[in-house]
């Protein structure tokens, strides 16, 4: 079996793709990976405090995000055969472009990249991909072996921007946890376990937990919940959930219906994401709405989409969504914007998309008068959430490493048959 050393941002780092390297090696072989992160000091972004005993599988020596090259990653590898290196791309990560090509066009190993957030529905270019994108694309791809997108949308993007490049393309999908003892609980034990979490061992401050118990929104069973959670960034949207409770509150005046967010800043220093946090706690704190701006742990985040009718997403530029992974494996009820691959995965998975935000507002109102739709579109979740859980998408990075490993030593012998090279023993045995 192939040896994957990934490269990527790795606990305690607090990143979306920190936590998806974490959840795809959590089902990986055991002796068969290791991890090359980058140097904690330096990188930037505040850790988990929570953080696990570090493994020797796992080297934090990337100087940073502005500072990696080729000798870097090399002096650190394993010493194995049929190792592949296997990059997770964001250019909030890898932040010169130029620096990242060069690095890999001089890496003599197997080389892999996971792109995390390519687009194809842009209108930078022909092809639906951005200007950078498409620059670094076009700059690596002759010099790597295969690159893995999310969607059917990117795959097709990039195939059609590089149509001789396109055999190196391969679609393979984000990981969906799967939480069997969250999806048998009934929705108001969901939502006896959040309230119990709110009120007796989060850090919402006093105010806001005394709204939360005289307005019950949790607990009054009568009252419906539309509801999101994750990092609270301007770009997601957030406000528009509330706006949402207010339109279906109107169409549905004989219901109780409540709006709730979940979430907490990933970069306190962020100006911009910091106003948008400030304004939404300021908004929304009681009277159907609520902004509660606390850290959500891991073993909460499937219970609280668990406790709403609708978990409702409307991001403003989003590719892939790492939340999303919980929501499905959860059974959740997504309602979302038909967007890049969002809308490509909650389609798939047989949630409420659409492109437009009054006829999705529409959509919501008639899921939360119909139970049976509701709970059809839990099942279809969870039947997803199998299909792609994180061991078979493990897996699958494994299934290609193999076949990338053998593709390499094919090509190797037909190049030493075609020039008439009569390869030694010590020959045969190296790749």
């Amino acid at each position: 079996m192939a040896f994957i050393t990934f490269v990527t941002p790795y606990k305690p780092i607090i990143c979306g793709i920190a936590d998806y390297s974490d959840f795809i090696l959590k089902e990986s072989p055991l002796g068969k990976w290791a991890v090359l992160s980058f140097n904690l000091t330096n990188y930037g972004i505040p850790l988990n405090k929570n953080k696990d005993p570090y493994t020797p599988l796992v080297r934090y020596t990337i100087p940073s995000r502005d500072d990696f090259s080729s000798t870097s990653i090399v002096k650190e590898l394993v010493p194995c055969e049929d190792q592949v290196l296997w990059f997770q791309h964001e250019f909030g990560i890898w932040r010169d472009s130029a620096a990242f090509a060069s690095m890999l066009e001089e890496l003599p190993q197997i080389k892999v990249v996971t792109f995390h957030s390519l687009h194809f529905q842009n209108k930078e270019t022909l092809y639906g991909l951005r200007r950078a994108e498409y620059l670094l694309l076009r700059a690596i791809l002759p010099h790597i072996d295969a690159i893995t997108v999310f969607s059917e949308g990117v795959r097709r993007a990039v195939s059609e921007a590089f149509p001789s490049f396109s055999d190196k393309v391969y679609i393979l999908r984000h990981g969906i946890h799967f939480y069997p003892k969250v999806t048998s609980m009934t929705r108001m034990e969901a939502r006896e376990k959040i309230h119990n979490y709110l009120i007796e061992q989060s850090e919402l401050d006093e105010e806001t937990k005394q709204a939360l118990i005289e307005q019950r929104i949790f607990l009054d069973y009568k009252n419906m919940l539309i509801g999101g959670a994750g990092f609270i960034t301007a770009k997601k949207g957030i406000e528009l959930l509330y706006e949402t409770r207010n339109m279906v509150q109107k169409m549905l005046p004989r219901k109780d219906i409540s709006a709730v967010y979940i979430g907490s800043l990933r970069e306190p220093n962020n100006e911009l994401d910091g106003k948008c946090a400030a304004m939404l706690k300021t908004k929304y704190r009681r009277d159907g709405g609520f902004l509660l701006d606390i850290y959500l742990p891991a073993e909460m985040l499937p219970i609280i989409f668990k406790a709403v009718d609708v978990h409702f997403y409307w991001p403003s530029d989003c590719t892939q969504s790492g939340i999303l992974a919980h929501s499905l494996g959860a059974g959740a009820v997504i309602a979302c914007r038909d967007m890049e691959g969002v809308g490509e995965t909650v389609k798939m998975a047989g949630g409420l998309t659409n492109p437009d935000f009054a006829q999705l507002i529409s959509g919501i109102g008639n899921l939360l008068v119909n139970n049976l739709r509701r709970r059809q579109i839990s099942e279809r979740a969870m039947k997803y959430a199998s299909r792609f859980s994180w061991k078979k998408q493990s897996l699958k990075h494994y299934a290609l490493a193999e076949m990338l490993c053998r593709s390499r030593v094919k090509r190797f012998s037909l190049s030493l048959f075609d020039s008439g090279h009569t390869r030694t023993t010590e020959e045969s045995s190296t790749i």
